[in-house]
């Protein structure tokens, strides 16, 4: 086994062999005709460091189960089992050729882990060809994207892999050159002789450095100050093919016989079909090959996707109820309200005093730039399926108990992804195109509509967060946070992680919604007795985690109740932060947006700053953002119908320990911010009589260019830490918290419902429920990508 002989253990782990060394690891050399590598780790290799703790004088909080074993923490290690399948090839052309068993949807981890290889490798970047990896049922648990945790649960096995790789390669160019292997040096891709100059490719030695058998090396990974590549800002290995069209979605790939395919929908989430009383008539229709019944509507299958709309909207489909029918925003309140769980600790008269606050986030969409989607070719006795997916192994396995065929009988390719959020854990357009492709006889290419996946996709739920607070002569003596949601999908592989791993979750017998909840959940202050419940409602919509899971509705409150404490003791919002933050880092983070922010400057009436911290998956985030409430535009080009506060200026600094990809994290959380900013202030799913009224971008109002920050500061705090924290995530629920107490400060009045314009009457006229679709193929499939 592996160990790292400074790092902490985890819960129930026996200590490794100190004799291992801080950077020794065991490996393995596979057999096959080119040299294959792999990775053999153990799990104080991968154990998290130690958090330093800031000294205080406040009321001290012990420690959430979360600050002391969290989310990224089970699924690292839910991983460990397998790290050895994970393989790295090198090519008789000198490439190495890695299959990552993770999917990419835009946070650029294949380029994050081509870097791991080309340190460890001493290879050029541009020589490392990194693909996704087909379903892998053999990974167990390592095959699953989420939690900010690609980067984490892969840094160490990609690096030993190549290292070892990098380790035949030199035993095998001593032999070619009759050298000692310390007189050796790998360069650039190629073995160089330090006494006569000679050098080999590793294309050269790839095939001499192979094994005809399996055998156990070991190796030594690099120091930190040796690292070349590892902490640099690289451009993505994937961008050209970006920019021009070339990179393959699952709608670009060619499956002979494949045609466009959609699904005409129920008018409420989860309707059911009665009869359809013109099959023939639709069937009929120009370009229109089939029409089917199957579970979720009516299927067509033509040879374009405006025919296929055409014939959607042409059906005369009766439906029978959904799972919500007749539920509304105002009964899902009733039912979370009725749900709430009782705060314990009630103010003294005389004695302290209290913020009290209840808080309401209504259903968010995913809103992933690419819709659902998939392709299927379903056979008698087999199927395969291509489509973006976070749990492949997952959809491979109930896929095949959908079709009667064994799980060895669907083959699952991975796609790249248009954006996920959360969305692609769940494998609902493959699980749909596969059902279609068998009901039709014939391979199917399945996209949702835009429409489709605002009404009847999976949204984040709808909850509230109750807090009180309590106070006395200027010091914080509890802090209470009970947050109430509509039921969470976990059905996605967490569930079964979480099983597995039971014996080391600190979180006693909880559900699995309750485990993620205190495995994500924590306050970086010390507010004395702190406790955070989850309580949940309502199970008849089609939910999912939206990046961060519980994380920006609950910093959210937490920061305005913060604010307020810091107002109602009269003290500085960033001063009262500073003096209450448990952990070093975070104070670190703080001030520096408080510096670059310019944080108490001067405003003018109905603008105001707002700053907020957040700690999560080993990382530390702080947003300072400035808003404009004022009801006149400030010179910007903004659309007539919009009136309300502009987010314009963000400082963001971010300490994630090591920074792989610099550039890539700053990328990361822009994207966070612009997603905080619209959960904040516009984004929102309005429910009315069973079914959602957005139905497409222009009445979803994600934020738009005029509505972006025109100043954005990313600053990449240096390595705190020998090792990366998560950071897909993080920045959604700081800037989300940032930018409502900015809102509060500048309109006097704490906001309590988000988003903030989330009101009636709308704001847009909604698209008709039957049928879901615009009359104008080009309004929903010209924008739908």
């Amino acid at each position: 086994m592996t160990a790292r002989d400074d790092a902490p253990e985890p819960p129930h782990q026996e200590s490794a062999p100190r004799a291992m060394g801080r950077r020794r690891f065991l490996g393995y050399v596979l057999a096959a005709p080119t040299l294959t590598v792999a990775a053999q780790l153990g799990e104080a290799a991968l154990a998290p460091p130690t958090a330093t703790a800031a000294v205080s004088t406040v009321v001290p909080t012990p420690p959430s189960p979360s600050e002391i074993y969290d989310l990224n923490d089970m699924l690292t290690h839910a991983a460990l089992p397998t790290a050895h399948l994970i393989t790295i090839r090198i090519e008789s052309d000198g490439t190495a050729c890695f299959a990552l068993p993770r999917a990419e949807v835009g946070q650029g981890v294949t380029t994050s882990s081509a870097m791991l290889i080309a340190e460890e490798l001493d290879l050029p970047l541009d020589k490392v060809r990194v693909t996704l990896a087909d379903a892998r049922p053999e990974l167990l648990f390592n095959q699953l994207t989420g939690g900010s945790n690609t980067t984490i649960s892969t840094f160490t096995p990609i690096r030993v892999a190549a290292a070892v790789a990098r380790d035949r390669l030199l035993r095998a160019a001593a032999l070619e050159l009759g050298e000692v292997v310390g007189s050796l040096t790998a360069k650039a891709g190629a073995i160089v002789s330090s006494t006569t100059g000679k050098s080999l490719t590793y294309g050269e030695l790839a095939a001499k450095a192979a094994s005809l058998t399996g055998e156990r090396v070991r190796v030594t990974l690099k120091e930190t100050s040796d690292f070349r590549v590892i902490g640099t800002a690289q451009r993505r290995i994937d961008a050209l093919a970006a920019v021009t069209g070339r990179k393959t979605f699952a709608m670009d790939v060619q499956v002979p016989g494949a045609l466009p395919t959609m699904v005409c929908r129920p008018p409420t989430i989860n309707g059911t079909v009665r009869s359809v009383e013109n099959l023939d008539e639709v069937r009929a229709m120009p370009g229109i090959t089939d029409v089917v019944r199957i579970s979720t509507g009516v299927a067509v299958r033509g040879r374009t996707f405006g025919q296929c709309v055409d014939a959607v909207r042409a059906l005369k489909v009766t439906w029978g109820p959904g799972t919500a029918e007749g539920a509304s925003d105002a009964t899902v309140l009733r039912e979370l309200r009725a749900a709430e769980l009782p705060l314990v600790v009630p103010p003294l008269p005389l004695l302290t005093k209290a913020v009290d606050a209840r808080f309401t986030f209504h259903f968010a969409s995913n809103s992933a730039l690419e819709t659902n989607c998939a392709v299927a070719d379903v056979r008698q006795d087999s199927a395969e399926i291509w489509a973006s997916l976070k749990s492949p192994i997952v959809a491979q396995e109930q896929i095949a108990l959908q079709l009667g065929l064994p799980a060895t009988a669907v083959k699952v390719h991975v796609t790249e992804g248009g954006g996920s959020f959360g969305r692609r854990l769940f494998h609902d357009a493959a699980r749909e195109a596969a059902e279609t492709s068998r009901a039709m006889g014939k391979p199917v290419k399945l996209m949702w509509h835009r429409t489709d996946d605002f009404r009847q996709g999976r949204t984040h739920p709808m909850s509230t967060s109750r807090v009180r607070a309590t106070y006395t002569l200027g010091e914080v003596l509890t802090y209470e946070q009970r947050h109430t949601s509509v039921a969470t999908d976990f059905g996605h592989g967490l569930g079964e992680i979480i099983t597995s791993e039971a014996a080391r979750l600190p979180v006693a017998d909880l559900t699995f919604s309750e485990t993620i909840f205190q495995l994500t959940q924590q306050s970086p202050y010390h507010f004395g007795a702190t406790t955070m419940l989850l309580s949940e409602t309502d199970k008849g919509f089609n939910t999912g985690s939206m990046r961060n899971i519980y994380s920006p509705n609950v910093r959210c409150a937490q920061e305005l109740v913060v604010d307020e404490l810091a107002k109602r003791m009269g003290q500085d919002a960033y001063a009262f932060r500073r003096r209450h933050l448990k952990e070093e880092r975070a104070r670190a983070v703080l001030d520096k947006v408080a510096q670059a922010g310019d944080w108490g400057r001067t405003m003018p009436a109905g603008t105001a700053q707002g700053i907020a911290v957040h700690p999560e998956y080993h990382a530390f985030l702080a947003v300072l953002a400035e808003i404009d409430c004022q009801p006149a535009t400030t010179g910007r080009e903004i659309p007539d119908a919009y009136t309300g506060p502009r987010v314009t200026k963000v400082v963001c600094a971010v300490d994630v320990g090591l920074a792989v990809n610099p550039r890539g994290l700053e990328a990361q959380m822009m994207g966070g911010i612009i997603d905080g900013i619209a959960v904040t202030l516009t984004s929102g799913l309005h429910l009315r009589d069973g079914h959602f009224l957005e139905g497409s971008w222009d009445n979803y109002f994600y934020t738009r260019q005029w509505n972006t920050p025109p100043e954005l500061e990313i600053i990449v705090m240096p390595p705190t830490t020998d090792r990366p924290g998560g950071a897909g995530e993080l920045a959604v629920a700081g800037a989300m918290a940032a930018v409502a107490c900015a809102y509060g400060r500048a309109t006097g009045t704490m906001p309590t419902t988000f988003p903030v314009n989330h009101t009636e009457p709308l704001g847009f006229e909604p698209l008709p429920t039957t049928p879901p679709i615009p009359a104008s193929p080009t309004d929903g499939l010209g924008r739908a990508f």
